[in-house]
């Protein structure tokens, strides 16, 4: 399985450097030696680092193994980038959430939905759940076995 983890912006000067926007909060997945999957085409990255100022926020500037021209970079222009899964227990990853079931932790385990979706949002997270409801990931307590536990504060399930 491969995750979505950026997308190639545009091409970089003569060379075959391209500005890559990453849609995760790893960084290492810009880091020399990475495989990155454009489609079915797998990418090594040779060279890269934190794109110019100018260039948007978590852009980076990135050179591939076999992309030399700017022909060549210009045809990865606007290519969806994905790579496998980083193992870290510690993390939530949205691809575990979707579908998992969200229940509070002081209500006795009273279920408040399943995950359909994650949107990003600049003060947390948040999860959409099939009933509606937008929860901030800073209420969940812990997710696994397809079950998301939250501490939800008094009313979050009351408004709207």
């Amino acid at each position: 399985m491969l995750l979505e983890v950026g997308r190639v912006v545009r091409a970089h000067g003569l060379r075959g450097q391209v500005i890559v926007e990453l849609t995760t909060n790893r960084p290492e997945r810009a880091e020399v030696g990475t495989v990155l999957h454009a489609g079915e085409r797998p990418l090594t990255v040779t060279a890269s680092a934190v794109a110019p100022a100018g260039t948007g926020h978590g852009r980076w500037l990135v050179s591939f193994a076999g992309v030399t021209t700017r022909a060549e970079a210009d045809g990865l222009r606007g290519q969806v980038l994905s790579a496998p899964p980083i193992d870290d227990p510690d993390a939530l990853w949205v691809h575990e959430l979707i579908g998992a079931r969200v229940v509070e932790a002081g209500a006795g385990g009273r279920e408040r939905g399943t995950v359909t979706d994650v949107l990003a949002n600049p003060a947390s997270d948040l999860l959409v759940l099939d009933t509606g409801a937008l929860v901030p990931l800073a209420f969940v307590v812990s997710a696994s076995g397809g079950v998301v536990e939250i501490d939800a504060p008094d009313g979050l399930f009351d408004l709207g």
